[in-house]
């Protein structure tokens, strides 16, 4: 029986098909399987995947049809009882996997655990202890280049970063797999707010730990694409999951926010991408795709909520 699958994504990634897959190849557990799913790559990464590491399951899609469309793929050929999703340019700890599943079962209320991730090129660094979301409406990693020693607890979180996070497989069927109206960006923010919704939690489990090069596939930190796309994906990830009143009572918030981000967009010479992604969340957005509203999750709405308006000091303060 298995107990853990993996899924990475893929598209042009072989350059780190060796240090993802070589450091999952000396994992201490035995029963899981992996499978990478290639977005269309034309650098060859099946070929030496299959030619290199015959274990692994290859998913090839005929064209890069983005993060979210890829995992799901994944997800949907996945056996076991808990999934892991992997971006390429990570390598893990030889226990990566053994800490990771059991964190699900000390939390079985748990949707998702996060990895701690560190920092590929200054491992004395963090990379992401758990993903927050505010009611400025920014998301954000905890921790990003602080020391790797600064969270070591194990806690609840807002959501989890699908660089590195196992779910638990069967709530997928609940809550829906990931939105492929993202294609990339948001989407883990959004899966973790639905869950939210539906009582789940997901928890931070800093005994999981993995190492992020950072931007792999997109080549930077800011670019024009990230920077449309994410833009894009908050308006829409905060139709999708806010009821309307909760809208209006952020809407001062939400408002103080995006203004921010422009003007930090605008200073890099990224101001009209911003804007057309804004534009764009607003089209996408029209297409209904909603969470349903459920007064039997009211308790779920309040405690997200007070945890948007606290969010806002935790950002601030790091």
């Amino acid at each position: 029986m298995l107990e853990v699958s993996v899924v990475i994504p893929n598209f042009n990634g072989i350059v780190f098909l060796d240090g993802v897959l070589g450091s999952l190849e000396r994992q201490t557990i035995t029963s899981y399987e992996v499978i990478l799913v290639d977005n269309g790559s034309s650098d060859g990464s099946c070929t030496y995947a299959a030619e290199n590491f015959p274990w692994v399951h290859i998913v090839e899609l005929p064209e890069n049809f983005g993060f979210c469309r890829a995992v799901n793929e994944g997800i949907g050929r996945s056996r076991a009882k808990y999934v892991v999703l992997l971006n390429n340019d990570i390598e893990v700890e030889e226990n990566f996997l053994e800490e990771m599943t059991a964190a699900m079962k000390r939390h079985p209320k748990a949707f998702s655990c996060a990895a701690k991730m560190i920092q590929f090129y200054d491992r004395e660094r963090l990379d992401d202890a758990g993903n927050y979301y505010c009611a400025l409406g920014w998301a954000f990693a905890r921790g990003k280049g602080k020391p790797i020693d600064a969270y070591e607890e194990e806690e609840r979180i807002f959501a989890s970063c699908a660089g590195a996070a196992i779910y638990r497989r069967k709530l997928f069927e609940r809550i829906g797999n990931f939105d492929e109206e993202h294609f990339a960006y948001l989407e883990d923010m959004d899966i973790g707010y639905r869950a939210r919704i539906y009582g789940y939690e997901n928890w931070y489990a800093p005994k999981a730990k993995v190492y992020h090069v950072g931007s792999g596939t997109t080549g930077s930190r800011y670019n024009q694409f990230k920077t449309r796309y994410s833009s894009r994906n908050n308006v829409y990830l905060i139709y999708k999951n806010m009821p309307f009143l909760q809208i209006l009572l952020n809407l001062p918030f939400l408002g103080a926010g995006f203004g921010i981000k422009f003007l930090f967009f605008a200073a890099k010479g990224m101001g009209r991408e911003y804007l057309a992604g804004i534009k764009n969340g607003f089209q996408i957005s029209k297409k209904g795709k909603k969470v349903p509203f459920s007064f039997k999750r009211l308790h779920h709405y309040g405690r997200i909520q007070v945890e948007l308006w606290g969010n806002i000091l935790r950002r601030f303060r790091g």
